[in-house]
């Protein structure tokens, strides 16, 4: 078996590309179901963000499996391959694992050291378990890459005043206006992508912000966390008049289609008014068009590299301390990962061993009688099994914390010779 994944992110593909092969939640079941069906794809996991998509993948055949994930890419974002290919980056086991190792650490982050990276690969294990794309190996893979991802953000500073993206379209709308807390605020969606909108923009003095959602009360829910903020609650079936009132606007929704457009802000806006829109969400929620408007100015998540820049120095030397972290990380997966050789033969000599016991028991059982075997049959059983584990026991656990890999044969081939332990009779 084989681990490799096929992605795109902010790195090889621009936004308008990235928004079509983007996976939203309620589509993940389904998408991984279709994954799993292909011949040589064994384990299957999608990691969707606004800045990547990444489907992570267990092959017996590698170019196969491969060959069938840019099938689905090519079919799922309607891109003709040949198209898509260019964007797609591939890399296959130990790259494959210290790359999900670097994600999970925020270390492949648009904002190097962002924290909200982590929680949407816990998302990404906790649905790919649920939906029965993720087994054996990508359990132990996502498990690992967690753990990596708490090391890093425990034992490093790489986290400490680390930007998210929504701190970054702040940060830019500060760049772009005189003075933001004279600024009317419009934010459209009120997920987490906008309660940190909130914090950023109400830590930068904005106080006129309204939140627009399909429900007040999800909207509601944000607004307690910030009641000193006065925040103003509207429906989204009231967003273009309130886009209209606004100076800025941050949108920031699952939408799979533009929510704004310059047909809709032609007939709501009057004649040269100003507005900035900042668009965080992937797919885009403005329309590009809405750039040909006289003083309307959009902004999405790629305009956002130069405001990421001015930050990134710092950390860029606190990442070089975790990558030490992170290489450590690796190692213990590999460790884990070599040790897997060993069930072949760890479980051949277990079901050797328990068909003597069961056949050496049923014996013994027919010399006592039926009456005694009745009475007592589960506490020799009992007795049986115990004795058999604990001899095993020791052996098995040498075995397989051996990290030697010749070493590890070796051991291997003597437990085969000694017991003349035959691979198919480990299925009996």
């Amino acid at each position: 078996m084989n681990i490799a994944v096929i992605g795109l992110s902010h790195k090889t593909a621009p936004v308008e590309v990235r928004e079509k092969l983007s996976i939203p939640e309620s589509q993940l079941e389904g998408a991984i179901a279709l994954l799993c069906s292909y011949p040589h794809i064994t384990e299957a996991a999608i990691l969707s963000t606004c800045n990547r998509l990444e489907i992570y993948i267990v092959t017996p055949e590698t170019e196969q499996g491969i060959r069938e994930v840019t099938q689905f890419l090519g079919e799922h974002s309607k891109l003709p391959v040949r198209d898509l290919r260019q964007h797609l980056f591939i890399l296959l086991h130990q790259d494959a694992v210290m790359h999900l190792m670097r994600v999970s650490a925020g270390l492949d982050s648009l904002v190097l050291g962002e924290g909200q990276i982590l929680a949407q690969v816990k998302q990404t294990h906790s649905l790919g378990q649920q939906y029965n794309g993720i087994k054996l190996i990508l359990n132990k893979l996502f498990k690992q890459a967690i753990t990596a991802g708490k090391r890093v953000r425990s034992e490093t500073s790489i986290g400490t005043g680390a930007v998210s993206i929504s701190s970054a379209a702040v940060e830019l709308a500060q760049m772009k206006v005189a003075n933001l807390a004279a600024c009317r605020v419009a934010i459209v969606g009120a997920g987490k992508m906008s309660e940190l909108l909130v914090k950023h923009l109400v830590a930068k003095g904005a106080s006129q912000i309204c939140i627009l959602n399909r429900s007040l009360k999800r909207s509601q829910a944000l607004a307690n966390q910030f009641q000193h903020a006065d925040l103003k609650l509207c429906l989204l079936s009231e967003m273009m008049p309130v886009v209209a009132t606004s100076d800025l606007v941050f949108t920031s929704t699952s939408a799979t289609e533009p929510l704004i457009d310059r047909a809709k802000l032609e007939i709501a806006l009057e004649p040269n008014r100003p507005l900035m829109l900042f668009d965080i969400s992937v797919p885009r929620n403005v329309h590009e068009d809405v750039n040909n408007l006289d003083n309307v100015q959009a902004f999405n998540v790629d305009d956002l590299k130069a405001v990421v820049a001015q930050n990134q120095e710092s950390r860029r030397r606190m990442a070089m301390e975790a990558e030490k972290l992170l290489d450590e990380e690796v190692e213990t997966f590999d460790v884990w990962w070599r040790s897997l050789e060993t069930v072949s033969t760890i479980s051949c000599l277990r079901h050797k061993v328990e068909t003597i016991r069961e056949q050496e028991l049923e014996k013994a059982l027919s010399r006592l009688g039926s009456e005694f075997a009745e009475k007592h049959q589960e506490v020799i059983e009992a007795l049986t099994r115990g004795i058999v584990n604990k001899i095993l026991h020791d052996p098995m656990v040498q075995l397989r914390s051996q990290q030697d890999i010749e070493a590890r044969r070796r051991c291997m081939q003597t437990l085969q010779v000694l017991f003349n332990l035959d691979a198919e009779e480990q299925f009996g």
